[in-house]
Parts: structure tokens; C-alpha cells; sequence
């Protein structure tokens, strides 16, 4: 059973699916399937007990942050720079939270904002 509260779905939007995909299965190692009706979807590294989710056309791309959701990566730097390389971009740069901890946000291949962080 899903413990009550636990976030367990995003819907992100993209303009080219295949290519939204790829760039979080290359970035954060996030599992890839195909739904029974031909929908891309993923697992995060966790599977069951993670985060599932898809991406979704027609929705305006989360460009200025309301809503912010953090992805925690073993190193921000390591990250941000496989982010670049598959076509993403840091918007604000690596800042230390503390003593080893550190975050930074980038922008997807739609442009969608989202944090990395390391602790």
C-alpha cells in the first residue's frame, strides 16, 4: 500500500516526448516503459517505491518556478554537466547549502525549471 501523502506521479510537459525522455533516462538513470496503449512513461531509480510519471504535450512548460521539484544526484557538478551535454541548461548556478550539500536548477529540453541537489 502507498503510504497516504506520498507524492507518486508527475505529468511533465515536453515538445518531443522521445526526446524528453531520453534526456532524463541519460541524466538521471530513470527506467523507460511503454504503457499497454503506446505512452512513454518512467520509473525513477527507486521503482516501486519512487516517483512514476510521463510526459505530456499541450501544456505550457514550467519556465518560472512555482512549484519546484528537486531530483537529489550523487554530485550537482557531474550533473549540470550531463545536463548540458544532452541539450539542457543550468539557470542558476551551484550553491552550497552547508557542509557538503549543495543545489543548483537547469532547464529541460522543453524548459521546464527543476532542482538537483546533494547531500
Amino acid at each position: 500500500m502507498v503510504p497516504h501523502g506520498k507524492v507518486c506521479y508527475l505529468e511533465i510537459p515536453a515538445v518531443d516526448i522521445e526526446a524528453s525522455a531520453n534526456f532524463y533516462a541519460t541524466v538521471f538513470g530513470w527506467r523507460l516503459r511503454r504503457r499497454g496503449d503506446g505512452s512513454l512513461a518512467f520509473d525513477d531509480i527507486d521503482g516501486d517505491n519512487g516517483v512514476s510519471g510521463t510526459w505530456v504535450t499541450g501544456r505550457p512548460a514550467s519556465t518560472q518556478p512555482g512549484l519546484l521539484v528537486w531530483i537529489m544526484v550523487d554530485d550537482v557538478e557531474k550533473t549540470l554537466e550531463a545536463i548540458v551535454a544532452a541539450g539542457g541548461a543550468v539557470v542558476d548556478p551551484i550553491t552550497p547549502q552547508g557542509p557538503g550539500e549543495f543545489i543548483a536548477t537547469f532547464a529541460d529540453l522543453a524548459g521546464n525549471v527543476l532542482g538537483v541537489g546533494q547531500q
